[in-house]
């Protein structure tokens, strides 16, 4: 798997389609999830898309400390459901982290984890911080780094 790290305007119009048809499949209707994923914030956004054959197979989003939270942010996790036996997850969010440190000067980040991830975050030194919460109807934690 490939890692392109972009702002929001040097995202091709595929580039855009696609990560937008992974996560209306991800999150809208692998997880049963209603919400307004389109939220006018992609375009504040650093998007960290990991290609895989020409197509995008996993994706985050980042912020810079202060849009999100006090701290930078990351968001949108995921990895098309065919691809998670390859770790994938784990390359993309290390890679988040790495554009955060490099791009916004920080190591202190924080993120709302799906708990049932928490393990998963925590492998990538994140802390369970706070009570845990619904979030479009999905337990999450908030997690910090």
């Amino acid at each position: 798997m490939d890692i392109l790290i972009k702002n929001f305007n040097e995202l091709s119009l595929e580039e855009l389609y696609q990560v937008l048809q992974l996560r209306s499949e991800v999150f809208v209707v692998e997880q049963n999830c209603v919400y307004q994923d389109i939220d006018g914030k992609d375009e504040k956004a650093l998007h960290v898309l990991g290609i895989k054959a020409g197509k995008v197979i996993a994706y985050t989003r980042c912020f810079d400390k202060g849009f999100y939270f006090e701290e930078a942010a990351i968001g949108r996790v995921l990895v098309k459901e065919t691809e998670r036996k390859n770790a994938y997850g784990h390359l993309i969010l290390k890679a988040s982290i790495l554009a955060i440190e490099e791009r916004f000067k920080t190591k202190n980040i924080k993120l709302s984890a799906q708990q049932y991830l928490t393990d998963f975050y925590e492998n990538h030194g994140f802390m369970q911080i706070g009570e845990g919460y619904l979030e479009d109807g999905i337990p999450h934690i908030a997690m910090v780094k």
